[in-house]
């Protein structure tokens, strides 16, 4: 590291935040450490409630004028800003994994592409976002109405360390495009791709103040971004307790907000299923160590086929290669972070003394690495089945009846008993099933005979304790804008001829 540009894998990063247009130091730092080997990676900036309170009044200032920039040029910068990330979709990806952990292959191949996808998206549906125009009669005249997006204001964006930069832009893009000025904070565990998102989007001709990035400790600048009467939209993703704080705080001026705050969602297997198709997506849940939001970690099967079921799975799991995230044939990464390993091996040991069974794994692998883990044995209202995990441990339960009717009954009831409500996966033979369980399901999204096949048209985000508002497509436009509607009645205007 040489002043306060640190080199990852060849790539140069700036640890300073970027804040109107311009790198800026804090008095402190925070050393980034690898999760792959404990290696560390550089010193980042600490950002002091000072430093939040400039980015906030950096993108105050440059709300008017990116407000008032036409749609078409705002498109063309966000496509411009989705080019450059494509030119660096290698530098990216070795950032991002040697970062946060998740496989190389995977941010190569899909995860760098979404985020340009996600800037190309918005432009797109920025200009073919209409506006609703109708008519009312009222007082014997024709009265127009004409609705309206209204840019907000300065939005603070707070994210998470399990896919940073591909959650970061499903925020970013739409409140650029929207019109509006982004405060960024990325999660400290994470931090290095959103640094990198600013000198593209700087790059790509993004007037300064628009996009700000500051680095730190959430403990120590979070209530700073969310309680500024400036802030006009606060978009967070992450745990409860934390979106909690976000929300009392936001309370203080009535600040819009969207929370995502993770779940606890169900994959319900049902006897009729295609057990090979089940086991596979079964298995996709341990994808990025488990430390995915909506990842499906209570696996709900129906009692005739849950052995069956239980051995595809137990030998499809058996298969997959834990280690080095860098190398091709990985498939199962680092934990993050030794406090998140711990916490995970701490459920589950709590869960082992209370008469859980480990069909496999239950221990952990390496100094970093959790082994892939399948827990039986576990009870509705038990710790392990009721709290989220982020990590790669399922859970198995059975479900039965004496009709189909009751089969379903008592797998809606199993999979709707938690405090979250974020997603569902069902696996069935009968699209009929299929259609009656997915109404009675709790969640923001269900998949049927698939997972995480998401459309940025679609909107996303869950209910209960897994957060409030959603997102995606024009749901993004009516949270980042003031909606307007504007009626004109028949009469007085004056002769101007």
């Amino acid at each position: 590291m040489s002043g306060h540009i640190t080199t990852v894998a060849g790539v140069a990063v700036d640890t300073r935040h970027w804040i109107g247009g311009r790198r800026t130091a804090s008095a402190g730092t925070f050393s980034d450490v690898s999760p792959i080997d404990g290696a560390p990676l550089g010193e980042v900036a600490r950002g002091t409630p000072a430093d939040a309170t400039a980015a906030v009044a950096a993108a105050k200032e440059a709300f008017p004028g990116w407000a008032a920039t036409p749609r078409a040029e705002r498109a063309r910068i966000l496509r411009a800003i989705a080019d450059g990330v494509d030119k660096r979709v290698e530098e990216l990806a070795v950032v991002e994994t040697t970062d946060n952990g998740a496989l190389l292959r995977s941010h190569r191949r899909g995860v760098m592409p979404r985020v340009a996808h996600n800037f190309r998206f918005f432009a797109d549906h920025l200009l073919s976002l209409g506006h609703e125009d109708f008519t009312t009669h009222a007082g014997g005249g024709a009265h127009e109405n004409h609705v309206s997006w209204d840019p907000a204001g300065p939005c603070v964006l707070i994210t998470p360390w399990n896919a940073p930069l591909l959650l970061a832009t499903w925020k970013v893009a739409p409140a650029l495009a929207a019109g509006n000025t982004v405060v960024l904070k990325p999660a400290e565990w994470s931090p290095l791709t959103a640094s990198l998102l600013a000198d593209i989007a700087a790059g790509a001709g993004l007037p300064p103040g628009v996009l700000n990035v500051v680095q730190g400790y959430g403990a120590e600048i979070g209530d700073t971004l969310t309680a500024d009467p400036d802030v006009r939209r606060i978009s967070f993703t992450g745990s409860v307790r934390t979106g909690r704080r976000v929300a009392a705080s936001a309370a203080a001026h009535l600040t819009p907000l969207s929370l995502e705050l993770g779940g606890k969602s169900p994959l319900l297997v049902f006897a009729d299923a295609d057990l090979d198709l089940a086991a596979d997506l079964a298995v996709e849940q341990y994808d990025n160590a488990g430390q995915v939001c909506l990842a499906a970690t209570r696996i709900l099967v129906e009692e005739a086929v849950a052995e069956e079921f239980t051995r595809r799975l137990t030998e499809k799991a058996a298969r997959l290669r834990q280690g080095d995230p860098r190398d091709e044939g990985t498939d199962i990464g680092p934990t993050i972070h030794p406090r998140q390993l711990a916490r995970i091996d701490g459920l589950v040991r709590r869960a082992l003394v209370s008469g859980a069974r480990a069909v496999i794994g239950g221990h952990r692998h390496a100094e970093r690495y959790y082994a892939p883990t399948l827990l039986t044995g576990v009870a509705q209202d038990s710790e392990i089945v009721q709290e989220e995990i982020f990590g790669p441990v399922l859970t198995l339960q059975t479900f039965t009846g004496a009709t189909g009717a009751q089969a379903e009954a008592e797998a809606v009831r199993l999979a709707n008993d938690t405090r979250f409500g974020l997603a569902a996966t069902l696996v069935t033979g009968d699209p009929e099933r299929a259609r009656r369980v997915t109404a009675q399901l709790v969640a923001g999204t269900v998949w049927v005979n698939c997972f995480y096949v998401r459309d940025l048209r679609a909107p996303f985000g869950g209910s209960r304790h897994s957060g409030v508002g959603r997102e995606g497509g024009t749901w993004s436009f009516d949270f980042y804008c003031d909606l307007k509607t504007t009626v004109t009645g028949p009469k007085g205007w004056q002769d101007h001829g």
